[in-house]
């Protein structure tokens, strides 16, 4: 009944009802391969808690995901909406990171697990390469059929689904034959002059014909249970394991010929489906005409294939993480899962000392305690790793306190593996994971945990040039523009600036207000071309000039003349828009100078906002002795005058002009509100989704009414 753990209709347990479900979409849908996602409760993060038609060691890079990930499940989520991949092809261009760690043609939906409240998680499902391209009416009903009934279970219980370590692996169920048939069937392969074997979804031998025992030199007993490029010493090779990988993945046939010593070629033809692969060995020169050949498999990386898949998939993560911050969470969700570790510790190298950058999986106070231990320290091995270059591994406490006697009780973890960042013979830092049980690490797990080592040592070292970088952008964009707005009697001001996405460099956009004398002020704003600290740093120029010829009483006209000479001084390259206004609040008038700025936006009080036509010259940098007309107009109180940069009205696929009417009558809307609000609705018109491909800039100032009230 609702509300229970249970699910309606005495299913059993929350978990095997949502593999029931799961299992029904695979079939119902055709599809061959079929993952249940659920996110985290404390986490932005999706756990694989449920898989059809794969072997676990398969979704080992994809068994933990951020949100934020770019792959089909978390785009569905985030986007609410069923995510389609028709092809091999089209994974390469949407997800290249998944398209590498997952080299196979075949095509994929992703559909979310949309409750009443809340988004449980997401189902992806993969069918083989030869199916259409998009998906029919039919499968979209019954994949959004499938999500609603699995969130539906989900709202239903009166807990949180447990979630799993390891996925839990749920059957399809296959075709039954009577034992008659099976037997008959067994008789049949036995007298065919190929040999027979059968795998299933893991690679194991679960059947093989006496032919098959002798053309592979082995006998069948000695063969069952085992996997082919483990039993066999000539398969033991890569490059055959990837041949099974694609078979399993792309369910499409694939055909191999393989050597086996010392001069006997056999052919292996193979055939999966769901539940498992039929394999034909064929000795080289005979020919079979039916079934036909089977397509061949395309050329594999060499390494071991398990290891090497999740190496590449976290390769491909590295690369795209930015800043520090990206790589220790990168490192926390899906490298310490990878590995089963529990606690990370990222530190860089600097003046002889580990400074501590990142963690995850430990408390504050042991981090304070760890945080800038000398390189020569012996408190833990990080520093004699760094040292040496080589990456140190222990098994269990006792292993550690052999040489590092206070490091166990420490940390508090059980197991640890110590590994130095180097870069060209340059030590950068040392990342340790550890464990919360004893570990013994393994060959394989040394040696992959070694190569990933330098990705994580190169991704750090770009990571935090990167930050410094920003930070030095962030600060000489700080200090050049206003740290706060002056108070003027009469007159309400609010500015706000808004830099390009996410990797642009520091902008040009500039703006000021300047009380000149008790009844007057000037306000600027204005924008150097291009994103870079040489735009940043004339933007500060600019900005100084202006300020020095406003307060020294120069018309607006003369203010932008002057500055322009200013810039020929300087002999730059980049060209400046500006617009200068002088208010008079006595007089009620204001007066505009415009260096090749977008129009001011003036909305008098109880009237309806309009774009003021302010005669422009040219920009600042292209004429050292161009005019500046002046534009005088009244400024009553109660009004509200918008300055602003071309981010806010210039965006792609819009017409600038109307872009602009439609902001005026946006600020025609604003009556009683305050002025950061209103910046606020003025932005969101303009950039409802946040997304910008340009600086922004807003600057807002109202003349107070008579009364004293708001205009």
């Amino acid at each position: 009944m609702p509300g229970s753990n249970e699910p309606p209709g005495g299913a059993g347990s929350l978990d095997d009802a949502l593999g029931a479900v799961l299992a029904d979409t695979v079939r119902g849908t055709g599809a061959s391969i079929g993952g249940l996602y659920l996110i985290e409760e404390a986490e932005p993060v999706l756990r694989l808690v449920a898989l059809c038609g794969l072997p676990v060691a398969f979704s080992a890079p994809w068994q933990r995901l951020p949100l934020t990930a770019p792959v089909p499940v978390a785009d569905a989520i985030r986007d609410d909406a069923l995510i389609c991949v028709g092809s091999q092809d089209e994974m390469a261009r949407r997800y290249p990171r998944a398209a590498a760690v997952l080299p196979y043609p075949f095509a994929l939906a992703a559909v979310p697990l949309s409750g009443v409240r809340r988004c449980w998680g997401g189902i992806v499902l993969m069918w083989p390469a030869m199916r259409p391209r998009r998906i029919t009416p039919r499968e979209h009903g019954h994949i959004t059929s499938s999500a609603r009934r699995v969130a539906r279970l989900l709202d239903e219980a009166s807990r949180p689904p447990t979630l799993p370590e390891q996925p839990r692996v749920v059957p399809v169920d296959a075709a039954h034959h009577p034992v008659q048939t099976g037997l008959a069937a067994a008789d049949y392969l036995e007298r065919l002059p190929e040999g027979a074997l059968a795998l299933d979804l893991e690679g194991r031998i679960t059947f093989a014909t006496a032919t098959a025992a002798r053309l592979l030199g082995r006998r069948a007993d000695r063969l069952l249970g085992t996997r082919p490029w483990q039993s066999l010493a000539w398969l033991d090779d890569p490059v055959h394991e990837d041949h099974y990988r694609t078979a399993v993945v792309s369910r499409a046939p694939v055909s191999f010929t393989v050597l086996r010593p010392p001069d006997q070629w056999l052919t292996f033809q193979l055939y999966p489906d769901t539940s498992g692969i039929s394999v034909r060995v064929v000795p080289g020169g005979e020919q079979t005409e039916d079934p036909p050949p089977p397509v061949a498999a395309r050329p594999p990386a060499a390494a071991p294939t398990g290891r090497l898949y999740q190496l590449v998939h976290l390769a491909a993560a590295l690369t795209e993480t930015v800043t520090v911050r990206d790589l220790v969470t990168l490192i926390a969700q899906q490298i310490l899962p990878a590995f089963g570790a529990q606690g990370l510790v990222l530190s860089a190298a600097e003046a002889g000392r580990l400074k501590i950058i990142g963690y995850h999986g430990y408390p504050a106070d042991v981090m304070e305690r760890l945080d800038t231990l000398s390189l020569d320290t012996g408190l833990t091995p990080a520093g004699q790793v760094l040292a040496s270059g080589a990456p140190a591994f222990f098994a269990d406490p006792a292993e550690m306190a052999g040489n590092y006697p206070r490091a166990p009780q420490i940390s508090g973890k059980q197991a640890w593996a110590f590994l130095p960042l180097i870069i060209s013979g340059r030590p950068v830092g040392c990342c340790i994971l550890s464990y919360d049980r004893p570990h013994a690490f393994t060959a394989d797990e040394r040696a992959v945990l070694t190569s990933l080592s330098g990705l994580i040592a190169q991704a750090l070292d770009r990571a935090r040039l990167y930050d410094a970088k920003q930070r030095l952008v962030h600060e000489l964009q700080r200090a050049l523009l206003p740290r706060a707005l002056p108070r003027l009697p009469g007159l309400d001001v609010a500015a706000r600036y808004l830099p390009a996405g996410h990797g642009v460099e520091v902008g040009g956009d500039f703006f000021d207000v300047l009380r000149l004398d008790d009844t007057t002020a000037a306000a600027v704003i204005g924008d150097v071309e291009g994103h870079s600290v040489a735009a940043a740093a004339l933007m500060g120029q600019v900005r100084t000039a202006i300020h020095a010829h406003a307060t020294a009483g120069a018309a607006p006209g003369q203010v932008l003349a002057r500055t322009n000479r200013l810039l020929a001084d300087l002999d730059s390259e980049l060209l400046v828009s500006c617009l200068y206004a002088h208010l008079d609040l006595a007089r009620h008038q204001a007066a505009f100078a415009s260096a090749g700025h977008v129009p001011p936006l003036l909305r008098p009080a109880h009237a309806a906002a309009g774009v003021l036509d302010v005669e422009p010259g040219p920009l600042l940098g292209i004429d050292t002795g161009a005019h500046y007309p002046v534009t005088t107009t009244p400024l009553l109180p109660g009004s509200t005058l918008a300055l602003y940069t071309d981010g806010l009205v210039e965006l792609p696929g819009t017409d600038a002009t109307r872009a602009t009417s439609d902001l005026a009558g946006r600020l025609g809307t604003g009556d009683g509100h305050d002025l950061e609000r209103l910046i606020d609705r003025l932005v969101r018109h303009t950039t409802p989704t946040g997304q910008h491909a340009d600086d922004i800039t807003v600057l807002l100032l109202r003349t107070a009414r008579p009364d004293g009230g708001p205009a």
